[in-house]
């Protein structure tokens, strides 16, 4: 073969050895570009709460007189329980998320966000938001209404968001057995949606977990105290953190194209 050849041949290697090299390097800048813009999304947790009020709707007015007492009772306290989920979400489920969180102090410490007034939400008397649920300092209380119309309205505040975040837990006996035999377990239930700048709902993630504690059924009624009601609280949401601590990323993985 004569050199010529050789050389065309060994230039024309060259240039399909730099054609896939910079193929390869505009695939890796696209990678790099998706993942940055991803990051660079950011959502405005605006309400974070607990609900001390258990659905107990199933067992009648009697266990429903006895949840009223219990809510009102100082000693069935959820504050360490929204404490230990409120660090589990930031310091763990948010790893997972494909945008930032804006941080809680620019949310809570925003002048228009301290001076909105919950719809939907009673703020005295007998059925006052504050005596039957726990919010993290700072938080407004918004509850689950059909049209999110406070989650909406949030997004004219948080303006450099790309979306707004709901979480709450709440709470709920479940009878296990038939009749008045049996026992009941506590379930525990996450909400946590996001909403994105158009009001438009990019996931919700309503997961529920059961305790491994019970209480028992007297007369159909469940035995509905403080000292055996908090401990299925804890057991509930300890097995509800790491169900969604397993299936966070899976649950949000595909909600960055929705913002």
């Amino acid at each position: 073969m004569r050199p010529l050849q050789i050389n065309a041949i060994l230039n024309i290697s060259q240039i399909i050895k730099m054609k896939k090299s910079l193929f390869i390097i505009t695939l890796l800048l696209m990678f790099l570009s998706v993942v940055s813009s991803a990051q660079d999304k950011k959502v405005a947790v605006v309400t974070f709460y607990i609900d001390k009020k258990i659905d107990v709707q199933e067992f009648g007015n009697e266990a429903q007189t006895a949840m009223i007492a219990l809510r009102n009772n100082p000693t069935f306290n959820l504050t360490d329980l929204l404490k230990e989920f409120h660090t589990q979400f930031f310091e763990s489920y948010s790893k997972e998320f494909p945008f930032q969180l804006l941080p809680e102090s620019e949310v809570t410490n925003n002048e228009s966000y301290k001076a909105y007034a919950p719809l939907g939400i009673a703020t005295s008397g007998i059925f006052e938001a504050d005596k039957y649920i726990t919010s993290i300092e700072g938080y407004k209380i918004f509850l689950v209404l059909i049209g999110h119309d406070n989650e909406k309205n949030m997004l004219k505040i948080f303006t450099q968001a790309d979306g707004v975040m709901h979480v709450s837990i709440s709470f709920k006996l479940v009878k296990i057995g038939l009749g008045g035999m049996g026992v009941v377990r506590m379930l525990a239930k996450s909400n946590i949606m996001l909403l994105n700048k158009k009001g438009e709902k990019v996931f919700n993630i309503d997961e529920d977990a059961s305790s491994k504690s019970i209480t028992p059924l007297v007369g159909g009624v469940p035995v509905i105290t403080a000292d055996r009601i908090l401990p299925m609280c804890e057991s509930a949401l300890n097995n509800l953190m790491g169900y969604l601590q397993k299936d966070m990323a899976k649950m949000v993985k595909k909600s960055n194209s929705k913002l």
